[in-house]
């Protein structure tokens, strides 16, 4: 299923991101991951979603001793959407 119509990406795509040694723990990450940047935004919560699936009890509990807390620290990202000036989104 096609996630990000503005940077057409799936479903897949984001599942194949979060796979890593070093997964992505943003939808943000993800976009980076995947060679692209947020457009318009609305596809950030499902991304969140699909890595929180993807990445199980790890999503939930990931933030001491867990070998992604390094990444979770960079975690709380904001991205302006170059389309729209002054908006900026938390992903």
């Amino acid at each position: 299923m096609i996630v990000c119509s503005c940077n057409v990406f799936s479903d897949h795509d984001v599942r194949n991101a979060v796979t890593g040694a070093r997964p992505p723990r943003t939808p943000g990450q993800v976009y980076g991951c995947l060679g692209c940047s947020a457009q318009c935004g609305r596809c950030a919560r499902t991304i969140k979603a699909i890595m929180d699936e993807a990445l199980g009890a790890c999503a939930k509990a990931c933030c001491s001793g867990c070998p992604h807390s390094a990444a979770h620290a960079e975690s709380h990202a904001l991205v302006a959407l170059p389309d729209r000036p002054g908006i900026v989104v938390a992903v």
